[in-house]
This record gives C-alpha cells, structure tokens and sequence, in this order.
C-alpha cells in the first residue's frame, strides 16, 4: 500500500464538527501509528532534504506535530507561529481577517533573520487563511517564503490559490 493510501485509511471524517454540515479531516489516528508517522516523516525528508530551506515555521498547533520532527531531521531551526498571547518573548504580531472575525499570530522577534528561507508547515490547507497570515509575518520580519507544506489538502475550498502570490510550491500529501 502507498504512503497516500495509507494516510487515507488512516484520517477519519468526523462528521458536524467544528460545527453542523463539516465533515473534519482528523489527523489524529496517523499518531497512533508509529510506523505511518515514521514513513511520513522520512518522505517529508525526501521532499525537502535539498531544498535550501534555512527554517521550517510551523503553524499552532497542529504544524508543530510534524514540522517540527521534519526540521530536526533536516538539522535547521523550526520556527513558532502561535495565537496572540502564546509567546512569552519578544515578538512581532499580524492580524487577519477570518470568515467571521478577525485573529491575531505572533512569532518571536528573534525566530528568523533578514532573508532566510523559510517553509511554512501545517498539517492541512483549506481555504489558506492562516497559511497566507504566517506568510505575511514570515515577510513582515524580512524572510523569504520558499513554500508551504500540508499533510492534507481539500481542494474544493481553493486555499492554493490564495497561496501563489507568495510561493508556487505548495505541497500536500493527500488531497480531498
């Protein structure tokens, strides 16, 4: 069985939430299995071993399950994009709008310098709101966005798009 058809045995839809009529793509039994987990992470690695990436930025919570593993494997900094209020240093905010509302992510002044090249990771791309945010502050604080990466992509809510004005190389693993 491929890696794709794995992951897709492995998420489960989890229908009317966060609320009626969604159907959730939940990540979490690929936790449960060590094997898949590992077979994921070692092709994340292959996806990106050579890629001179200088950072990988992983978006809260969920980013952080496998962007961080991923940076560690690849021997470069991982970098916390957080909801407001999460960072206990110094940092540097961006606020967005959302659907119905607005939020706010922060990351450290001191997470990146002027001109790193950083991929964006979390673990799925739906419309691109907070994927496109972490790239505004990925920039407001002098990087270079060089991608984004997603375990799960759901196609039918055109998230990429939204994504291209900064970076042509958007990843996903499985797609919906």
């Amino acid at each position: 069985m491929t890696l794709t058809e794995r992951l897709n045995a492995s998420i489960r839809d989890v229908k009317d939430f966060p609320k009626p009529g969604i159907i959730f793509k939940d990540i979490s039994p690929i936790m449960l299995d060590a094997s898949l987990s590992n077979d994921l992470l070692d092709q994340l690695v292959l996806n990106y071993q050579n890629k001179n990436i200088s950072a990988i930025a992983g978006i809260e919570s969920r980013g952080f399950l496998f962007g961080y593993p991923l940076a560690m494997r690849l021997g470069i900094p991982f970098i916390l994009i957080r909801k407001e209020g999460k960072l206990p240093y110094n940092k540097i905010a961006h606020s967005y709008d959302l659907e119905y509302g607005s939020a706010v992510i922060e990351i450290h002044e001191d997470a990146l310098k002027k001109g790193d090249r950083i991929l964006i990771h979390d673990d799925l791309l739906a419309t691109g709101g907070s994927a496109d945010a972490a790239a505004q502050l990925i920039k407001k604080c002098g990087g270079e966005v060089v991608g984004f990466d997603f375990l799960v992509g759901l196609d039918f809510l055109n998230g990429r798009e939204k994504l291209m004005t900064h970076s042509s190389n958007i990843q996903t693993l499985i797609n919906y």
